[in-house]
Parts: structure tokens; sequence; C-alpha cells
């Protein structure tokens, strides 16, 4: 079990994925906090299409690396087309045409907008009366995206577009709390069947304590944010801000800053390791 529980499965970032010893330990679950336009989409995106064309880091020396079984990309608002289309305009210079085959979409949205003022015809092409049916026989998203969730098999990879949108539905104390709930249950079942997820949430919009919460339950938490450099040029930089089994190795060789940039070939990438003082 502990040979077991050293695995790590590559993030893809080929100038990441050495400083962490080639991957991220299997059964982790991590929570990307961005600023609006910061990069944490772009590391999804990057890690996808990396994992997809096979560029990863080479087989440590200890143990060898696992590739996910399966991509799942589960979202609440947006459309499959319209997440390829965004991966295809961000690395026009990769190839995007395996997205089809080699990545499960689940779009949660229809139950997302049930219950909502946006019309049907928005959302569904169903007749209204499978409408009406769906809606009193089914529970609510959070229901449905249980159900998603515990369909995962082994060492799977699963990127969750957004947590951000399922977490401002949860206004009363109860809803909250039943998400709070799920997010500690798929925190214990990522160890059982080995998977890795990350959980996209937008800075910002949640009241501070509750995004605290979130990042209380995960196993890491990585921030990408904007930073003024000399000559009032922003720059996007990354932190390590929590990773359990991780942190202690990142803090020793000083890697817990960093400075990225996007590349149209090869997306996302560490540029520059800042060392923190």
């Amino acid at each position: 079990m502990a040979e077991e529980a050293m695995q790590r499965m590559p993030t893809g970032i080929t100038s990441l994925d050495p400083i962490l010893d080639g991957g991220v330990p299997l059964g982790s679950v991590i929570l990307l906090v961005g600023d609006v336009g910061s990069g944490n989409n772009e590391f999804v995106y990057s890690s996808i299409l990396n994992l997809l064309s096979g560029s990863k880091s080479p087989t440590t020396d200890t143990k060898p690396l696992i590739l996910p079984s399966q991509i799942r990309y589960i979202t609440f608002t947006r459309m499959r087309e319209d997440v390829k289309h965004e991966i295809s305009k961000s690395f026009p210079l990769q190839d995007t045409g395996n997205l089809e085959e080699k990545v499960r979409f689940d779009d949660l949205s229809e139950r997302f907008f049930d219950n909502s003022v946006v019309p049907d015809d928005w959302y569904t092409h169903g007749d209204i009366i499978t409408r009406l049916q769906k809606r009193a026989d089914q529970g609510g998203v959070l229901s449905l995206f249980a159900e998603v969730l515990n369909t995962a098999e082994p060492n799977n990879l699963i990127i969750i577009d957004s947590i951000t949108d399922i977490a401002t539905q949860c206004s009363s104390p109860q809803l909250w709390r039943n998400l709070t709930g799920l997010l500690r249950g798929l925190q214990r079942v990522s160890k059982q069947r080995n998977l890795i997820i990350y959980l996209l949430l937008t800075h910002g919009i949640l009241d501070e304590t509750q995004e605290k919460e979130l990042a209380d339950i995960v196993d890491a938490v990585l921030l990408f944010r904007w930073e003024e450099t000399s000559g009032a040029r922003r720059q996007r930089v990354m932190y390590f801000e929590k990773f359990r089994g991780v942190m202690t190795h990142l803090e020793e060789r000083d890697f817990v800053k960093f400075a990225v940039r996007f590349s149209t070939s090869t997306g996302f990438e560490v540029s520059n390791i800042r060392v923190v003082i």
C-alpha cells in the first residue's frame, strides 16, 4: 500500500512535472483557484492535450508513472462544443482532433438550468413532457453530480468546470453543507480509486470563508494570480499554497512560486522558477 500511495500521474506540463518528481500523487483532489485570465483554465487545457499526445516526464528512478485510463470533463453550464472550441483556439499548433475520441464530456447543464429562469430552448431539445418528468423524478444538480462522479473508474483524470458554477447556487446553509459534504466524500473516494481531480474555481466570487473551506477540504491548492512587475507590467504567477504530502518537498527546494506563460505550441509553461525566501 505504501508503494501504491507513492505512485504519481503526470500533469502533462513538461516544465512542471520534474519539479513534482514526475507528477502529482494518485488520489489527489486539487483546487485550481485563479483570477480571471490568470491561467488555471490554460493549465487544465494544456494538461489534457499533452497527456493525449503522450508528452510526459520520463519514468522516475523509483516508480513508474501512471497515465490516466480516461480523461473526464464535467461541466455545469458550458457545452462540450464550447470547451473543445476554446481549447482549439487557445493552442492552434497542437492536434486537438482526438478530444472527442479520448475525452469523455459530461454536460450537466440541463439539470443545472432546470429550476432557473433560463428558457428551456436555450439548453435542451427535449419535449415538455420529458422535461417535466425529469424534474419530478430526479433530484437536483448535486445528486446528478454525485451520480456522475460515482461512475469514475480507477486512474481517471477528472476536470470539474467549474466548482464556481455550482457553489454560487448553494446560497442556503443546507445547500452549502450538501456541497461541502459531497466534496469531502469525493476527497475520500479519490484515494480509493486513485483519481486525480481538478476543481476549477474563480477567485473572488465566493465569500472568503467559503473559499477557505473549499481549500481546507482538498489535498492541494494551486493559486493563479496577476502580479505587477517592474515597469508596471503584469505577470502571471502560480503558487503552491497547499499540497498534502508534497509541500515539504517543495519548500525544501524553494519551489513554491512560479512565473508562468502560455505558448500556442506547448500551452502552459513554467518559464521562471522564483525562489521564495
